[in-house]
């Protein structure tokens, strides 16, 4: 059985933790966090465009997904983990999920909130594609947004039920293309965590709220 046949398509749970919501995607990111996770560069001979981003890092889904069961979900956490950090940007991630109380938090809660972040993302990946049953990706389109950025749209195709609709932001970070939203079949409610995570952190604090995103990793890895 399919990997999202098996939990029900329960494809809203993933774009919470990974995607943005678009009209949060054109937000600049001007402010650099040094230590904040891993910052794998992507070949020094060749800049990858947008769509090879997005389409190399499905083939890495897919691997992931094909050695899935043999791994565990460790295996596919350390599999996925070079790969999640080469093509999103986890720091304009962390950034605008917590909106305006990125201004207000330390150089060293950034950097401990991106990295949580990080951890956060490759655990969701390593939960929800844990098993293959057939399942593949295919390129529909590409197309440029109104403020320089590029949609890769693709779908996931299901041998066994409807086929989801993947669609890939993708804005650069320097010389580079880095995912920043990820949109099933036009699910994206990172608002409502986007609204969870700040109303905690104003409420309960800095700690608080790093305590809340390491309980959702630890649950992915039980």
């Amino acid at each position: 059985m399919g990997i999202f046949k098996t939990f029900n398509l329960n494809i809203a749970l993933l774009i919470v933790l990974l995607g943005i919501n678009t009209v949060l995607a054109s937000t600049e990111d001007s402010i650099s966090v040094e230590g904040a996770g891993k910052d794998i560069k992507a070949d020094i001979t060749k800049t990858l465009e947008a769509k090879e981003i997005a389409l190399k890092f499905q083939d890495e889904l897919i691997a992931a997904m094909q050695q899935g069961e043999t791994l565990g979900f460790q295996g596919r956490y350390d599999k996925l983990e070079t790969a999640i950090v080469k093509s999103h940007d986890l720091v304009k991630i962390a950034r605008i999920v917590i909106g305006k109380e990125w201004k207000k938090i330390s150089e060293e809660q950034r950097a401990v909130l991106v990295d949580v972040f990080r951890r956060l993302s490759i655990s969701a990946y390593a939960y929800n594609f844990k098993a293959y049953s057939g399942e593949s990706f295919e390129f529909v389109s590409e197309e440029k947004t109104a403020r320089g950025g590029m949609i890769v749209r693709t779908l996931f195709v299901l041998p066994d039920d409807k086929d989801v609709k993947f669609d890939y932001m993708l804005k650069k970070k320097g010389n580079e293309w880095r995912i920043i939203n990820i949109i099933a079949n036009g699910v994206s409610d990172l608002a409502l965590k986007r609204s969870e995570y700040t109303s905690i952190l104003k409420r309960q604090g800095f700690d608080a709220l790093i305590a809340k995103i390491n309980e959702k990793i630890d649950n992915y890895a039980k």
